[in-house]
């Protein structure tokens, strides 16, 4: 059939959207346009630098209707492929930018591999165009995403990311630097999140001759965390007493203020209910994910020794290293006296200094090695000669290692340190308390006895560790909350029958009020009672007291657990031993020791039965810890317990152990307990956040009819100030002199008028 007046063959839009439309009545029309493609193509080859706009929208045409020709376009895609493989360099930017667009219509339609058109975009990232490298690049990350969406495809990305190994390898800056952006981008997105990124980035980005390669490679696993930390901090929920708030605004004076305050609240407890309904995520650290940690530092630290950057990116270096010390528990001996050179209070970044020495600190490093980064820090910081901020910082900084290495502290210098909880300034008074209060937690020996406050059953239950020692638990601590039937009853029946408990060592428990306490001195007078109905037993009885004020009186030291117990079982012969003694003692004195045996005995009895309950509740504690499957009840009794464990008999709370985590804070060491002064720019930006949402501050004109007269008052306000000065005179209070005078002036009026 021929048709008259056909248009198609110039008209290209008209004729795609026709065939997709029908594609078997203009099958022909189709066919005409691919050998006016093939045509064009020999053309363009003859002079590939040269713009042909024909080309181009033959191109386009083709990959719009590929669906529905798939058969006579089967070796269409590998054409543009081979297009751009060849004359990828030399040709016209706006061409090859059409052939990328091209190709990538051919993949959303599944005409082409998506590893041979990755492969090629990988290649294409050489090309000095850098919107098409953006271009690429956006879609690359899109792509992989897409293909990793249902489910991840382990044999494409693994292809993939031996691909992008080779390009991390490529001399050509701007590749090698886009390819490591891009494995970033996907770690981000936790599409490409597995150990085998991360160790390709560490072990070919960290270690590049291309600077940027590096530092981008460096940044990844410092920037990782950070954001983690920076999101889970806009997103946790701020507490909001909704209730209080609603309770003062019904009892207080309703003002607008108070109304405001409501609504905030009632919307930020809103938010923070639909944050609590979201799963939370999470993340794993990639510094955990390195395979040779200990060969990543050494190289690193080498690197950094050789190497001539910029002090920003020495701080880097400095920075990752410390974080896989510390992290992975490693052995670098060299790095400790190389950071020691840096502290000083004119560095540059010195509280980064101090923050990467706390970092590289842990249990296993031999506190000798510490030991002199310590003195440093303390000989160049903690001295009257520098400021109170300095001086805190440095104190700050000693903590956090310490937290992380205690052992690396002396006696002598903890006791020096620790006199600065009376200083003047308030800053380094607070930073030498908090040491003080790690060192009551964690070896509470080294510090003077006025500094080891009040003492508590989990003082008691620390034991100092050695340096490699690790203490193995055969329970879970504070499962002994969960074998008493009330949870707010955890006295054991040993402790309350009172008697010898604290001459034992034993510990009084907190829970026990004023009655526990003076249920021994309520026996004692019934035993003196009861003895007081014989006369000759009544001296036996005081004597016995006088012994036992003399064995209370010896030591005044407290005694461990398993010292206790290993004093309190004895055997046979040891009290058949201790009856002939007192009997001999007594005897000299012609006293009759018949009846005092029988006190002792009971004691004995006391002590053994206490003993049983000892013994019988630390198996039961272990068999919980084997048996049991621990609800969130019993977490959260077990939780209560431990903190019961941490207060004084007079019930006040002691501060809690600092917990050591993974990465020091900054915030730690730079914490100052004062208020820090600020300049215009950040008052003048505070003032115009807190008016953010609120009306218009001024006067406010409430009258209902804005065209009636004004009141004197308001018409005062626009008056020149003389014109009213004299008024504003008589509204000053008298003084008492003046009264005087009017008083006496009024006195004299009055008698001169009789």
């Amino acid at each position: 059939m021929v048709r008259h007046n056909n248009q198609l063959p110039d008209n290209l839009p008209q004729l795609q959207n026709l065939i997709k439309r029908d594609a078997e009545s203009y099958k022909d029309e189709f066919l005409q346009q691919y050998q006016h493609f093939l045509s064009v193509l020999e053309i363009f080859r003859l002079e590939p630098d040269k713009e042909n706009k024909s080309l181009c929208e033959s191109i386009m045409f083709l990959a719009q209707v590929a669906q529905c020709y798939i058969e006579e376009l089967k070796t269409f895609p590998q054409t543009i492929v081979d297009l751009l493989k060849t004359h990828s360099t030399t040709l016209d930017p706006e061409m090859r930018n059409t052939f990328c667009r091209a190709l990538i219509l051919l993949r959303n339609k599944n005409l082409i591999s998506p590893l041979d058109l990755l492969e090629l975009f990988f290649q294409l990232l050489r090309c000095p165009d850098k919107a098409l490298r953006t271009f690429l690049e956006n879609h690359i990350i899109t792509d992989i995403k897409n293909m990793n969406a249902k489910h991840k495809d382990m044999k494409l990305n693994s292809t993939l990311q031996n691909f992008m190994y080779t390009m991390l390898k490529d001399a050509n800056p701007k590749a090698a630097k886009m390819s490591i952006d891009i494995m970033i981008e996907l770690y981000k997105k936790r599409i490409w999140n597995d150990a085998k990124t991360v160790n390709v980035i560490g072990s070919v980005g960290c270690f590049s001759k291309i600077t940027k390669v590096m530092v981008a490679s460096l940044k990844f696993f410092l920037g990782t965390d950070d954001q983690e930390e920076k999101d889970s901090d806009e997103d946790s929920d701020k507490e909001v007493d909704l209730k209080g708030i609603m309770m003062a605004n019904k009892v207080n004076k309703k003002t607008k203020k108070r109304k405001k305050q409501l609504e905030a609240a009632k919307k930020l407890y809103n938010q923070a209910q639909k944050k609590k309904t979201k799963a939370v995520a999470f993340n794993f650290s990639a510094v955990h994910l390195i395979h040779n940690p200990q060969g990543m530092a050494e190289t690193l630290f080498k690197q950094l020794q050789n190497g001539n950057e910029r002090f920003e990116v020495k701080l880097m270096h400095l920075d990752v290293i410390s974080r896989l010390i510390g992290i992975h528990e490693l052995f670098l001996f060299s790095f400790y006296p190389y950071i020691t050179r840096f502290i000083q209070p004119h560095q540059r970044q010195v509280t980064r200094i101090l923050q990467f020495a706390a970092q590289a600190s842990h249990e296993l490093v031999p506190p000798e090695l510490i030991e002199p980064v310590i003195k440093a820090l303390v000989n160049n910081f903690v001295t009257e000669r520098n400021s109170s901020d300095v001086m805190a910082i440095g104190l700050n900084a000693v903590r956090e290692i310490c937290v992380r290495c205690p052992l690396a502290m002396n006696e002598d210098l903890l006791r020096d340190l620790t006199m600065y909880k009376n200083y003047k300034e308030r800053s380094v008074m607070m930073a030498a308390k908090s040491l003080i209060l790690l060192y009551r937690e964690q070896i509470p020996t080294l510090l003077a006895k006025k500094d080891r406050g009040r003492p508590t059953e989990a003082s008691v239950e620390i034991k100092p560790k050695k340096y490699g020692e690790v203490q193995a638990l055969d329970h879970v601590p504070g499962t002994e909350a969960l074998l008493n039937a009330a949870p707010d009853l955890n006295v054991d029946e040993g402790d309350s029958d009172g008697g010898d408990s604290d001459s034992d060592g034993s510990w009084v428990d907190i829970d026990s009020d004023e009655e526990n306490l003076a249920e021994p001195k309520n026996k004692k007078i019934t035993m003196v009672n009861t003895k007081q109905q014989d006369g000759s037993a009544e001296e036996e009885v005081e004597e016995g007291d006088e012994e036992e004020q003399e064995d209370e009186e010896d030591d005044g030291e407290w005694e461990t657990d398993s010292e206790a117990d290993s004093e309190e079982i004895s055997d046979d012969e040891e009290e058949e031993k201790s009856k002939e003694e007192i009997e001999k003692v007594r005897s000299k004195k012609g006293k009759k020791p018949k009846k005092s045996i029988p006190l002792k005995q009971d004691t004995k009895e006391e002590q053994t039965d206490r003993n049983l309950t000892t013994l019988t509740s630390k198996e039961a504690v272990q068999d919980l810890a084997l048996n049991k499957i621990f609800t969130d009840e019993d977490f959260a009794r077990i939780e209560q317990e431990q903190i019961r464990k941490k207060m004084t008999h007079n019930n006040r709370k002691r501060q809690l152990e600092k917990e050591k985590s993974e990465f020091v804070k900054l915030d730690d060491i730079e914490m100052i307990y004062k208020k820090r002064k600020t300049d215009k720019a950040s008052r003048i930006e505070s003032m115009q956040k807190g008016r953010e949402g609120r009306e218009k501050f001024g006067y406010k004109d409430n009258r209902h009819d804005p065209f009636c007269s004004k009141t004197n008052r308001e018409k005062n306000k626009n008056k020149n100030f003389n014109m009213v000065r004299h008024k504003a005179r008589g509204k000053v209070k008298k003084s008492f002199r003046e009264k005087q005078l009017a008083l006496r002036k009024h006195l004299l009026n009055q008698k001169k008028m009789k």
